[in-house]
């Protein structure tokens, strides 16, 4: 069975890089000290600290392993290396709902880099796996859990 890629942008790779040093730098010791701390109160089947600073202990390990797991599977995606008008991870594409005037602009990212809110849109989003592949003055049907759209691809722009 292959293993899984993780597709993103450089940048993306390097806040999981900064995202992991933090974890095990200051937020890993930040734990194992309250939790030592919480065990100086006593009992430890009563010991509400104690297990929040476990519970948060948990989390901190698991997403330790997720993020380790992410970069040794990462494949940077160099936008310039694809044709200039072809979208891809890394790109900006600006498009436009057949119907309207009114155009949508996204950046395409790993799913960690992922930030609709200011525009950067998951490759593994259904907007974005419509549009990966396609060239600028193409029409594509874009199916969403809202229903199903065309657009026109406007413009195609390396970050």
């Amino acid at each position: 069975m292959p293993e899984k890629s993780y597709p993103m942008t450089a940048e993306g790779k390097e806040k999981l890089q900064a995202e992991l040093k933090n974890l095990k730098l200051v937020k890993r010791p930040e734990v194992i000290k309250r939790i030592k701390v919480a065990r100086s109160f006593g009992d430890l089947s009563e010991n509400s600290e104690y297990d929040a600073a476990k519970d948060e202990q948990s989390h901190v390990e698991d997403r330790i392993a997720q993020v380790e797991d992410m970069l040794k599977y990462a494949q940077v995606v160099d936008a310039d290396s694809v044709d200039p008008n072809e979208v891809s991870v890394g790109k900006t594409v600006t498009y436009t709902e057949v119907g309207t005037d009114d155009p949508e602009t996204y950046t395409i990212v790993g799913s960690d880099e992922s930030d609709p809110l200011n525009g950067k849109i998951s490759n593994d989003s259904p907007i974005a796996q419509a549009l990966l592949g396609k060239k600028k003055g193409e029409t594509v049907s874009i199916t969403t859990p809202g229903g199903k759209f065309d657009v026109v691809i406007n413009k195609v722009e390396a970050e």
